[in-house]
């Protein structure tokens, strides 16, 4: 009996283990290059460019695909702000934007940083599609 439930309790884990495609209520900020600078990196090390995004690594892994309502961005970056969810508990309205995860999405440019953030809702649902799975993000 004790090995039946070893073995139940083993595969809880072993599925806990394997992200899954979720939707996830994000606030949405936005980053960009810094004047003069010919490249910005990410705190993994990686080239930072368009399509990259900065998440909490313990709630979204890096490599995940962010499907935004344009695009599919990459999981890339993160930073203090994001993993505090500063932004969601400064400007949530509902209990729901408080619980909020915030995604910090890179671009090249201030101009199309801002351009971006101003024509779209500050909350949004994304898709999460974690790395390895078997599905294709869609790009619009």
């Amino acid at each position: 009996m004790k090995l039946f439930y070893a073995v139940i309790f083993l595969l809880s884990l072993a599925s806990a283990a394997f992200a899954r495609e979720e939707s996830v209520l994000a606030r949405v900020t936005s980053y960009w290059a810094d004047e003069g600078a010919s490249v910005k990196y990410a705190s993994t090390g990686r080239r930072l460019r368009a399509g990259h995004c900065a998440v909490d690594p313990k709630r979204i892994p890096y490599g995940s695909k962010i499907v935004f309502p344009d695009r599919a961005c990459t999981a890339v970056d993160t930073g203090p702000a994001v993993i505090s969810r500063k932004a969601a508990r400064l400007c949530a309205r509902t209990a729901s934007q408080l619980k909020a995860i915030v995604v910090d999405r890179f671009f090249e440019t201030k101009r199309e940083a801002m351009a971006w953030t101003s024509a779209h809702p500050e909350f949004m649902t994304l898709h999460v599609v974690p790395p390895g799975s078997h599905s294709e993000p869609t790009e619009l």
